[in-house]
């Protein structure tokens, strides 16, 4: 079918919308830790049950120990840092301006790159960071972009709270990508010659899967010692919470996941990449309904210069 990788990234972004917006709901509903307890859990049992069905394990047999240590290092960083800054994002500033952010991700991964792995930090990728600040600045100074309380008049119309937890959410996606690099290199330099072929689609999934060991780890940890233990087995009586964090789950860490691995089999990961990367634009109409948040011309324009800036990346 002609131009299905297009097609599917562009599903990618709708499912990624789906989950920014669900896990607004959810945070609100169930708290920041007791959601991402319970997401990280599905998560976690998802991938399971898919190594185990593709490979017959429900454990990445060939990951290594250097591969799980920097494999666990990239859940910390990306699940635990950088998923705790996103959802407090939704909650300070929407998940639209949370989203807007996380378009930083791959400006962080660039520089976290350069200097970890040796990459080149070409001129493009430098113009590309310029470009995808200056439309994050666009939104920010939006006023009518917010609803305003009244007692902002003459300051941002955003917490600074929420930007630096916007800017937290960039810095631990696209860190946390990098780690998740270097340790998928170990763990397919793990994997016999003669299996790689068949295996080479699934090793990011077994990847991901020790991620989430780490996301859940710290989340349950963070959870017991705060003294909100307690929260977990209630959150189960709050049904639009529970609900919400279901469609979070498989929106974004199963379909969203899969089906970007799936793009990049039928369309050139330039393309790929840029197109997913359009949640802040398609997000605009659903947050209007949901949250009551405006759409002006400044959110517009500010959500598609941050797009280009991220399309430059790769082209």
């Amino acid at each position: 079918m002609q131009y299905l990788g297009e097609i599917i990234s562009l599903g990618v972004a709708c499912s990624w919308t789906v989950a920014a917006l669900a896990s607004e709901i959810g945070s609100r509903h169930l708290g920041v830790f007791v959601m991402n307890v319970w997401r990280m859990a599905l998560a976690l049992a998802f991938s399971m049950l898919l190594m185990w069905f593709f490979t017959g394990s429900p454990l990445p047999l060939h990951a290594g120990l250097r591969a799980w240590c920097w494999l666990l290092a990239s859940g910390v960083i990306g699940y635990f840092f950088g998923d705790w800054c996103l959802f407090n994002s939704y909650l300070t500033i929407g998940s639209r301006m949370g989203q807007l952010f996380m378009t930083l991700a791959p400006a962080v991964a660039a520089v976290f790159a350069y200097f970890m792995l040796h990459q080149t930090l070409r001129p493009q990728s430098i113009v590309a960071i310029a470009v995808t600040l200056t439309g994050i600045a666009i939104s920010v100074f939006d006023k009518k972009a917010i609803p305003s309380s009244g007692k902002n008049e003459g300051r941002l119309p955003l917490s600074g709270k929420g930007i630096l937890f916007g800017l937290g959410a960039a810095l631990g996606q696209g860190w946390g990508l990098v780690l998740s690099k270097v340790g998928l290199d170990y763990y397919t330099a793990g994997v016999p010659p003669q299996q790689l072929p068949m295996m080479e689609n699934v090793l990011p999934f077994g990847a991901n899967l020790i991620r989430c060991v780490a996301g859940l780890l710290c989340f349950t940890a963070w959870l017991l010692i705060s003294g909100k233990g307690k929260e977990l087995p209630k959150s189960v009586r709050d049904r639009r919470g529970m609900a919400a964090m279901l469609v979070a789950v498989v929106s974004g860490p199963f379909i969203g996941v899969g089906f970007s691995l799936m793009a990049v089999q039928h369309t050139a990961a330039g393309i790929a990449s840029t197109l997913m990367a359009m949640t802040p634009i398609i997000i605009l109409l659903p947050s209007r309904y949901l949250f009551n948040q405006p759409i002006t011309k400044k959110s517009v324009a500010g959500a598609v210069v941050s797009c280009i800036g991220v399309a430059l990346f790769f082209l």
